[in-house]
């Protein structure tokens, strides 16, 4: 595993077993160019789409095991949730258009790269649900959705924290 891919991601030795599950599952797309090719892309503030996708993906997968649920498909759409590449806030003429447009841009991407299964195809289709107007039909596809907005969050929460603590100290 790169160090990179993982450093946003804490994990103690206890979660090294875990790790090596979900990089099972998720291996094969890790190293393909179109996934490698999230990393050139901003996300959230500091974070760049892929590390993103690995974050919402291994969450997911944590999430998914725990419940006795179809842990590897959410650990892959997790990481293909957001496989569009291209920057939204230059190529669409709105946030609100981009929620509608990027699940469907993804989707069709994900297919170019690997065979998808009926809940990979759901949860990257309606992963921005209950914005788009289709609920997810899947459990695992509900978590996808869930675990991408509490990344979401952290991530633009992480980025602040150093922000407003620096200028709490200086």
């Amino acid at each position: 595993m790169k160090k990179a891919i993982w450093s946003r991601i804490y994990l103690d030795e206890s979660d090294k077993e875990l790790a090596g599950q979900f990089y099972e599952c998720v291996s094969d797309l890790l190293e393909h160019k179109m996934i490698k090719d999230l990393d050139n892309f901003s996300q959230h503030v500091g974070t760049s789409r892929l590390q993103h996708s690995i974050n919402v993906a291994y969450y997911s997968f944590l999430v998914c095991r725990k419940l006795k649920l179809d842990y590897r498909s959410a650990a892959r759409a997790g990481i293909m949730h957001d496989l569009f590449l291209y920057d939204w806030r230059e190529e669409t003429k709105s946030a609100r258009a981009h929620i509608h447009i990027h699940p469907k841009a993804a989707l069709k991407n994900a297919k170019k790269i690997t065979t998808l299964n009926k809940k990979e195809k759901d949860a990257i289709l309606n992963h921005m649900w209950p914005m788009t107007p289709a609920p997810p039909r899947f459990r695992e596809s509900h978590i996808v959705s869930l675990v991408d907005k509490f990344c979401a969050c952290a991530e633009v929460i992480d980025r602040y924290k150093v922000r407003v603590l620096s200028l709490a100290n200086g």
